[in-house]
């Protein structure tokens, strides 16, 4: 059974709720979010700054054509392996603030596990101005790559 992606945007509220099951074991899924090569592979972005810990920090830009096309970069607040990341997520360039996320890791089996994130944003504005972008698909396509690279170190 093909896995994807849920985008729940509820109507009034300045949050996305995005959720995905894998067929990876928990320490996996979480090694794409704390190993900087992993992550480079499946987001097919460049890291330029990568410290997962509690007070960390991390940025990453994606390129195309050999400009700079997407810049990103956050501060760690929490990092508890295979269970928790809290971080916040801020695109550079752009009139978006910086928004607050929280990544929860959910065993199911041991071949199988969750991701949920939890976004919130500013305002309910700047949430449905990401929801009008293809936000949904490209993080659908991310995970698909994710688990795609992963499954072969299973």
């Amino acid at each position: 059974m093909e896995k994807k992606t849920n985008v729940r945007a509820e109507d009034g509220k300045q949050e996305i709720v995005i959720t995905r099951e894998f067929d990876l074991p928990l320490n996996l899924l979480f090694k794409a979010y704390e190993e900087s090569e992993i992550f480079e592979q499946w987001m097919g972005t460049k890291v330029i700054k990568w410290e997962n810990k509690k007070h960390g920090s991390y940025a990453f830009e994606t390129s195309h054509n050999s400009n700079v096309v997407f810049k990103a970069n956050g501060t760690i607040h929490e990092f508890v392996p295979n269970e928790k990341i809290t971080r916040t997520f801020e695109m550079e360039g752009t009139s978006f603030p910086v928004q607050l996320e929280y990544l929860t890791f959910e065993k199911i089996t041991d071949e199988s596990s969750r991701l949920i994130i939890h976004i919130i944003f500013q305002s309910i504005k700047f949430r449905d101005q990401l929801l009008q972008m293809p936000f949904a698909q490209g993080i659908n396509m991310a995970h698909n790559r994710l688990q795609e690279i992963l499954i072969k170190c299973i």
